[in-house]
């Protein structure tokens, strides 16, 4: 008999009748976060994306969807490549914080002491900026992106250029987003360390977290398995061209694919802490405690208008930057975060720390702001509870915005003035026009208007608008519209060019 019923078990486990094991609480979160992503990215067009999760020192989610090209079909996958954006900003923290760890660096130096050619357009901030200043968006420089963006020159040469700028506002007396200033820390690593940034953190974060599928610029690229960036143009979504990043380094310009920024978000999450890898390189920490403490305490304030349009939905009570992160509070909890974006290329890494859960998102499609949704609605589900609908909420939101914006390029435009004309013949607006800061703009007469060519890299074609202003569609249809408006001397003669607020002067 007893025999009768082991066999009568057996049969039961094999057909598949025998009791399954009830699905824990984690396994039905997990299920209905990837759910909710896939509908999400749906509902955002997203191409392709990849997505981590990490839950009490452990990779809960990893996951890849759709095509890294729509040109080609080729799907992503966990080691495809993503580019990452500004989310580059706090490995480059973490990198000064290792040479003050070493004592090579101190975070209230003055920056003239590792870089004396790094000039500002007022005397009293070249002397008093400090190394964390470079970190913080808070020196009163406004935004220079122009200097990389619309510009081929060398980083040396961009920080060169930055003696120029005028301030925007009174030295940390606010908040701008500035890239230009991380390009500089990459600067003060390099004299201190006697590495480039590019091998600093190749050799200091990559190899010891094991990050075998990450690139310090696009260039360093090895093999097809990455992502091509995409935009909407005239209601298609389309593959355009990369954004010259690589001389953005230590501001933004590292590539990984999800399975890499998983390990690296553990890490930033558990104290910096890493594990041996498969390889025998040993496991320890990239950063003392207290270091690593001080990369999240809130070191300035961030304005409202530059911070995310999402505060409009979480209403938070304080918005604060730390070393190369963004900060909140959500639900009464710390949210560190902080986004990546370039043309058609996007990225947010985040952590509610006091729930040890961390967040990584890489996507191929402009501005897809699911990445924020899919955040919250993380922090939600696998900690504070909550069924908001992120995506839809954000998604109106953002259509909102996007209506709002058109409607405002509709009313400039409707003030255009009809029926007049140039003060001079077309030729007569044709030349080189130049400035030591914003670079070299070449105009040239076409049959029906002007085109202009902005430091032989970026090309706009403009028809008459109204008196002396012109306007019309960049050659990368991405970016837009340009306008360009000229000035005439007392005599008639053109003298300046403002070609979008970038004012260059005529030469003769």
């Amino acid at each position: 008999m007893k025999r009768i019923i082991t066999l009568l078990l057996v049969t039961l486990v094999v057909t598949g009748f025998a009791q399954k094991k009830p699905a824990s609480d984690l396994d039905k979160k997990i299920k209905e976060f990837d759910a909710y992503t896939q509908a999400a990215l749906k509902q955002w067009e997203v191409p392709g994306a990849g997505v981590a999760i990490i839950k009490d020192g452990k990779v809960i989610y990893l996951k890849a969807f759709g095509v890294r090209d729509l040109n080609t079909g080729a799907p992503a996958t966990t080691e495809t490549l993503f580019s990452i954006g500004s989310t580059t900003k706090a490995m480059t923290a973490v990198c000064l914080g290792m040479l003050v760890d070493e004592g090579k660096v101190n975070w209230d130096d003055p920056v003239v002491k590792y870089l004396p050619e790094f000039q500002l357009y007022d005397p009293y901030v070249t002397r008093e900026l400090k190394v964390r200043d470079l970190l913080l968006h808070n020196s009163g420089v406004g935004n220079t992106d122009f200097l990389w963006g619309s510009m081929n020159i060398p980083s040396d040469e961009i920080l060169r250029r930055m003696r120029m700028v005028k301030p925007s506002y009174s030295f940390r007396g606010g908040f701008i987003y500035q890239n230009v200033f991380y390009i500089a820390a990459g600067k003060v690593i390099e004299k201190v360390s006697g590495q480039s940034w590019y091998d600093f953190i190749m050799a200091r974060i990559f190899k010891p977290l094991g990050m075998t599928r990450t690139a310090t610029k696009l260039k360093n690229i090895q093999g097809d398995n990455y992502t091509k960036p995409h935009f909407k143009v005239n209601g298609k979504i389309q593959v355009i061209g990369h954004t010259n990043d690589d001389e953005v380094n230590a501001a933004g310009s590292v590539w990984s694919s999800i399975e890499d920024m998983s390990k690296w978000t553990l890490c930033m999450l558990d104290s910096t802490k890493y594990p041996s890898t498969s390889s025998g390189q040993a496991g320890g920490r990239l950063l003392k405690p207290a270091t690593w403490a001080e990369m999240f305490k809130p070191h300035t304030f961030v304005t409202p208008s530059q911070f995310y349009p999402t505060q409009k939905l979480t209403n938070p009570n304080w918005m604060t930057y730390g070393l190369g992160w963004f900060q909140h509070d959500y639900k009464g909890h710390k949210i560190n975060f902080h986004t990546g974006s370039l043309s058609g290329l996007i990225a947010l890494h985040a952590q509610l720390p006091d729930q040890s859960l961390g967040y990584y998102f890489l996507g191929n499609y402009d501005h897809a702001e699911v990445r924020h949704a899919l955040m919250y609605k993380a922090f939600d589900l696998f900690a504070l509870g909550g069924t908001r609908d992120w995506s839809t909420e954000i998604l109106s939101l953002y259509k909102d915005l996007n209506n709002n914006q058109e409607k405002e390029i509709a009313r400039l435009e409707g003030m255009r003035v009809k029926d007049t004309k140039p003060s001079l013949p077309l030729s007569d607006y044709a030349g080189k026009y130049t400035d030591p800061l914003y670079g070299t703009v070449e105009v040239s007469a076409t049959a029906t208007g002007l085109k202009v060519v902005m430091n032989n890299i970026e090309t706009a074609t403009l028809e008459h608008w109204n008196y002396d202003t012109f306007y019309g569609p960049w050659e990368k249809a991405w970016y837009g519209k340009a306008i360009a408006q000229f000035t005439l001397t007392p005599f008639g003669k053109v003298e300046k060019l403002v070609f979008e607020g970038l004012e260059l002067r005529k030469v003769n």
